[in-house]
Formats: C-alpha cells, structure tokens, sequence
C-alpha cells in the first residue's frame, strides 16, 4: 500500500514544486519583466574581470547587476525550461561573512549559477527525485559557501535530469530542458540546465558536477566552456548525488563559462580563496601562471577515435580544423595518437561506478517516476541473471562480431569487496599504461572529440546508451584534466552522411556506435555546436587552459571563429 501511494505523493510533490517555481518568478518585481535596457546590454558586455572592479568601485551596484542577469535568467528559462531554483529574490544581499574579506571578494557581483546538487541554505537540492522536494537545505555546500564568501550572486540553481546519468536533461519534477540553439535537441546531462542558462547569457559562470563528462558534453552540445579539473583541484564536498561515496571514479565539480577568459578568471580568484582552507580534500596548490614559459615546442597527439563510436562527420570536421590551424603554424608539432583501448576504461569505469548493482541509483525513486531509457537500460542489464549476460555476450561476440557490447554486458553485475578492489588494481593498471605511452609519445597536449556526434535529440536516450559517453568518461577514469571549447556548428552539406551508409557501414557497427548514429542527421541538426576536447595530464588544468587558448588564437588566424547564438 505504502509503494501505491507513492505514486500519488510523486504526481503531488511535481505539481507543488513546479508551482512553487513559478512562485519564486512571479513574485519577482516587474522590472524582472521588462525588454534589457542600454545599461544592461552593456553589463552583459563585462568581463568577468571589468564586471567584478565596476562592482567592487562603485561603478556597478550589486542590484543592477543582478537585475541585467536577472532578467536574462527569466528569459532563458522561459525559452529552455532550464532553472529548477530562482534564487533572485535572496541573491542581492551582501555576503554575510568576512573570513574572506583580506581576499577583497575577488568574485564581488558576478553572478553564478549552481547545478541543483549543491547546497543553497533554505532551497531544495532534488536533483529531480521527488521523493527530494520541499526539505530545504539546512547550510551552504562547501562550493557555494566559497563563492558567497568571495562576493558572488549566486541566483540560481539548475536542472538535472533524475538520477544525472544522461545525455539529456528531464525529469517528472521539472520537465525537459532544451537547447537553445534547437529546441528539437537536447542540452546535454547532466548539467543541462547550467549549459542552456549559460549559453542563454542568464549567468557568467555555473558550477557543474562530471562524473562522465556531465560538464563537458553540454559545453560540447551548446557552445560553451569548460575544464574538468583532477580530483582534488576543485573544491567538491557538500552537495548531493545519486551515487555517494564512490571513490574509484571521482564526482568532481568543475566551472562552465561562455569565453576563455572568464573561465581563467574564474579558476584564478576560486584559487584565491586557499579553498583547501575550507574543503580539506582540496590540494593546496595555488594558480600558476606563464604554464608554458620555456618550452620549446608544443606536441599535441590526436585521439581520432576510441574504437567504440566513431566521430560523426561534424565532430571530425571540428577536430580537423583544430589539427590544420595548429599545423599551419611551425611552432607546433600535431601527431596522430593510438591510446590504450579505451574500451577497457570504459569497461572498468562502468563496473567501479555500478558496483553496488544500481541499487543506490535508484533507491530514491517513487513508482510512477519516469527514469531516463539509459538508466533504464542500466538497471536491466544488472539484474539480469549471470549466465544469461554470458550467453548473450558469446553470441555478440562469436554471431555478430561486436566485442565492444560483448565486454560491457558480460561483467556488468553487482560486485563483491573483493571484486572492486581487483577492479581498482586493472584502473591503476590502466592508468599506468596511459602514462607510458603518453610519456613514450612525448605529448603536452592530446586533442579528441567529446562525443562521436552533436547533441542528441528528444528521447534520444531510447537509442544511444549511456557508453555514448565514451570520449569524456575515460579522462575520469584516467583522473586527467580535460576542457571542451566550441569550434563550429553542424552544416547540412559538409557533415551529410555518405549516402552508402546506412546500408552498408551502419549494420556493420557495434550495439553502442550504432546508438550514437541512429539520432546524427546533418540537416536536422544544422546549426547546432560542435567542440573539441583538450586533454592534459593530472594537474594541469593551466596548462589545458593555456592549449584552448592556443586553439582558439590558431583558428582566429585563419578566420574560423566559433560564432555565438544570439538569443
């Protein structure tokens, strides 16, 4: 009886979140409302850096900032439903501390969203789980106690899908999340809403969470910025998850921004703030400057694909254009790189994150509560009984030739101590073999894709799984630094399919590559961005930071600009 009725708390606990969200707006003065005026278009024009001295002199007030944003924030989220908490009304009040006042509140009045896992005290962090509704937080995460400290307006928090483990943000709680380049297409997960806000311009920066590139495929999905840090880097305890205290595969924060120059703004003064004074997971290493004073020549491998899913044309494109600009200039030496497979990371980095057989994923779920297809995919799989998983995989591999499927089916079950703790030794293995050939091939730099296509469109989970994910899951395996920036946009004729490949190439395919191509049609999909993926080693965020920015200045001088949506 109790699960029967849990339906109907579940109906009951959507619509009174859903009404209360529109309270937060409504109940918004009517200047919220209003068309931007001259000042604030000007505001949205800042730096971050200028944003924060016209606000820190007096130049700027807290509320004209806040309203400008304000006001661009409602706006978003009209267009991409892309907010779950609006912090508005409490956002403009000073910060209430002064343990950081000898910093000079190096973020003072810049306005920052929050993906709805971290703590804001006195709103919800659901991450979509209705169960999650009306129990507000009691304090601040260890994230957004920093940035409150720092002098920042924290005015929002954003959706997530149920459970994170998406392409795509939706959930009963807060519905779907577009993309505002094309409704029809998804904004990634499972920082959706943070990218959509983002690339709306209804915030300078958002802090995400990436435990399989849950920042960096929706900086890839909507022409955005953003480098997942190392473990340790990054300030990350505080916030809630569906999956707590797994350590094999790291959940780390990681700030999202629409240029270059603000994410290393931000990354800079969050480092000011000594947040390992606050978070005692954080490593005390300051932000170094001039990363790449003295070095020679640059070296960038290429990971053209990882053996699972091709890039689709428009995603090889971007990483072509990357390779040619930084071959047209002598300075950099660009050279094709053949990883450790890859699919052994992902393989591991599955198992390590199900270990527990799903059972903390979706232990908060209500009956009736609509799951993403991949989680559900994912549960089925765990439960099905052993031999069953062997048959099936000795067929995929023996019958129809598809090794990749076979691997992830056979082993994925709930594990045994003793089994994770194998697992971990093949994950330290593995990482070991990464060193060596990143070592022997003498690379500052490696270059990917961050998914084998665009964004995914609505339901587009039903045929993609979440082993999609392949290109940006395996730098968390690797616990490496990795940035997604944008480079260009799908063009129906250039990144057209060749016209043999549905009937011969595609049947051919694995279970996984053929679930990236059954959503990539280059004419639907025109328009929309497409990144490139900047990879270093542990504890170079820096210097990965210093390679985008390369990039960028390389493409410019050949006139490739990535060119913003104007909405």
């Amino acid at each position: 009886m109790s699960y029967l009725l849990s339906y109907f708390q579940h109906k009951r606990d959507c619509r009174w979140k859903q009404d209360q969200r529109k309270k937060q707006i409504t109940s918004l003065p009517s200047d919220y409302f209003t068309t931007p005026t001259t000042t604030d278009l000007s505001i949205y024009q800042f730096s971050l850096a200028e944003l924060q001295t016209k606000c820190t002199t007096g130049n700027l007030t807290r509320l004209e900032i806040l309203l400008a944003y304000g006001k661009k924030a409602i706006l978003a989220h009209v267009s991409t439903n892309c907010l779950a908490e609006v912090m508005i009304a409490d956002a403009a009040k000073k910060p209430t501390t002064s343990e950081a006042a000898e910093h000079g509140y190096p973020l003072d009045g810049i306005p920052v969203s929050i993906k709805d896992s971290e703590l804001a005290e006195g709103y919800d962090a659901t991450i979509s789980f209705s169960a999650w509704v009306n129990k507000p937080s009691k304090k601040d995460s260890t994230i957004v106690r920093i940035l409150r400290d720092a002098g920042a307006i924290v005015h929002a928090k954003t959706s997530v899908p149920t459970t994170f483990l998406s392409c795509e943000t939706r959930s009963d709680l807060f519905g779907r999340t577009v993309n505002p380049y094309n409704p029809k297409y998804a904004s990634g997960g499972s920082t959706g809403g943070g990218a959509s806000l983002l690339a709306y311009g209804g915030t300078v920066i958002e802090i995400g969470t990436d435990l399989a590139g849950s920042v960096r495929c929706p900086a890839h999905y909507t022409g955005i910025y953003t480098i997942k840090g190392t473990n340790g880097r990054f300030p990350s305890p505080g916030g809630v998850s569906s999956i707590i205290g797994l350590e094999a595969v790291n959940l780390i924060a990681a700030p999202m921004s629409r240029n270059l120059n603000d994410l290393e703004e931000f990354w800079k003064r969050m480092l000011k703030m000594q947040p390992w004074n606050y978070d005692p997971t954080v490593v005390p290493l300051p932000w170094r400057e001039n990363i790449l004073e003295g070095k020679k020549k640059l070296r960038w491998g290429v990971m053209w694909e990882d053996g699972i899913a091709p890039p689709s044309p428009a995603c090889k494109r971007a990483l072509q254009m990357v390779v040619d600009a930084l071959k047209s200039n002598g300075y950099y030496e660009v050279v094709d790189f053949v990883p450790p497979s890859p699919l052994e990371s992902l393989s591991v980095g599955s198992q390590l994150i199900f270990a527990d057989g799903g059972k903390q994923l979706v232990s908060n779920v209500r009956l009736g509560e609509t799951l993403d297809p991949g989680v559900n995919q994912v549960e089925y799989t765990l439960g099905l009984p052993r031999f069953i998983k062997k048959a099936y995989a000795w067929v995929l591999r023996n019958i129809y030739g598809d090794h990749v499927w076979a691997e992830l089916v056979e082993h994925f079950h709930e594990k045994t101590v003793g089994e994770q703790w194998l697992l971990v030794a093949r994950r330290d293995a593995y990482r070991s073999k990464w060193h060596e050939a990143w070592k022997e091939a003498g690379l500052d730099f490696l270059l990917t894709v961050p998914s084998a296509t665009p964004a995914i469109p609505e339901w587009g989970m039903k045929s993609a799984t979440v082993a999609c994910a392949s290109y940006v899951f395996l730098f968390n395996v690797l616990d490496y630094a990795a940035g997604v920036l944008p480079i260009t946009t799908v063009d129906r004729l250039k990144d057209a399919l060749p016209s043999n490949f549905r009937k011969d190439v595609y049947p051919k395919m694995n279970t996984v590559a053929k679930g990236c191509y059954e959503n990539y049609d280059a004419k639907d999909m025109e328009g929309l961005p497409v990144g490139v993926q900047v990879v270093g080693k542990r504890f170079e965020e820096e210097k990965v930071l210093e390679g985008m920015k390369i990039i960028e200045a390389a493409l410019k001088s050949k006139g490739q600009v990535f060119k913003k949506g104007v909405f």
